[in-house]
């Protein structure tokens, strides 16, 4: 791969920042909210597998008498 001299390369960088199509205020918004519900549900998910997991174990292993 042949080297460029950063004033080409910085010609290069600006051409491909042209053609970057950045989310609307909206649609970041909507990620955002989506990505925090889909955390929140995991969290859930992870805390109520744990406790069935630990309520198991206990009972097999006579903690619970």
């Amino acid at each position: 791969m042949a080297k460029t001299g950063p004033i080409q390369f910085y010609r290069e960088v600006r051409a491909e920042m042209k053609k970057i199509t950045w989310p609307t205020r909206k649609e970041t918004i909507a990620s955002t909210i989506a990505v925090f519900i889909m955390v929140i549900l995991a969290s859930l998910f992870l805390f109520l597998s744990d406790q069935v997991i630990a309520f198991v174990i206990s009972f097999i292993l006579g903690f619970g008498q």
